[in-house]
């Protein structure tokens, strides 16, 4: 009943026919793929091409829409973009990861709120009961890091999708960028990924990747 509420909701709000597309939908072309996932690549050098704010507002509306448990949406996004705020993030990154860092328009930290569940009251309205859920200290960790890990990759999805190039990063001290970037919240960080428009210089060979046999299996 909730969801046949919703869909009278949208087609109500719209004035429109449900355009909403679920199952039998057309794969994307080879460039969309190879934009995605095959010619995808983690760029170590970046060009001076600025990425506005309004590409980052952009770029959350996209990530938003991704799944999460029970829509938890665990993930916090703080966007290092300005001088000073690389300043505060530089000391904190491997000595390897400093000078792209720094060169690079934004890093985002992607970050977990260990009190998602507050959230749930209005995340997940039709289960009044969802927040408690989670009241198992242990169940919450182990949501919170699946879920946030999982919109920190929508994020880079969704960064190429915007014609935005990644360099997500784990090489930093996070206690230490928890207590400069996060200190008093219920915030904790999670990895970073730098986002811009990167150069060719400095693009590493492809790693290899293990074979479908090796990885995976069919039952």
């Amino acid at each position: 009943m909730f969801h046949l509420k919703l869909i009278a909701g949208f087609v109500a709000s719209t004035g429109k026919g449900l355009v909403m597309q679920v199952g039998f939908k057309a794969p994307l072309d080879k460039n969309a793929q190879a934009q995605l996932f095959t010619e995808a690549r983690t760029v170590n050098v970046w060009t001076d091409k600025a990425v506005s704010d309004e590409q980052l507002q952009a770029l959350y509306d996209l990530l938003k829409m991704g799944a999460t448990s029970a829509n938890c949406c665990p993930a916090r996004f703080v966007f290092v973009k300005t001088a000073e705020a690389k300043e505060r993030l530089k000391p904190h990154l491997m000595e390897g990861n400093q000078a792209k860092v720094m060169q690079a328009p934004v890093t985002v930290i992607i970050a977990t709120d260990t009190a998602f569940a507050e959230k749930l009251p209005e995340l997940f309205p039709h289960e009044p009961d969802a927040k408690n859920w989670f009241s198992d200290p242990a169940v919450s960790e182990e949501t919170a890091f699946r879920n946030g890990t999982l919109q920190g990759a929508y994020l880079m999805l969704a960064a190429r999708t915007l014609g935005l190039d990644c360099g997500p990063m784990s090489g930093f001290d996070k206690d230490a960028v928890d207590k400069e970037f996060f200190a008093e919240t219920t915030l904790k960080a999670n990895f970073i990924c730098s986002l811009g428009y990167g150069s060719e210089e400095r693009i590493f060979p492809r790693s290899p990747r293990l074979a479908f046999d090796d990885a995976a299996q069919i039952l």
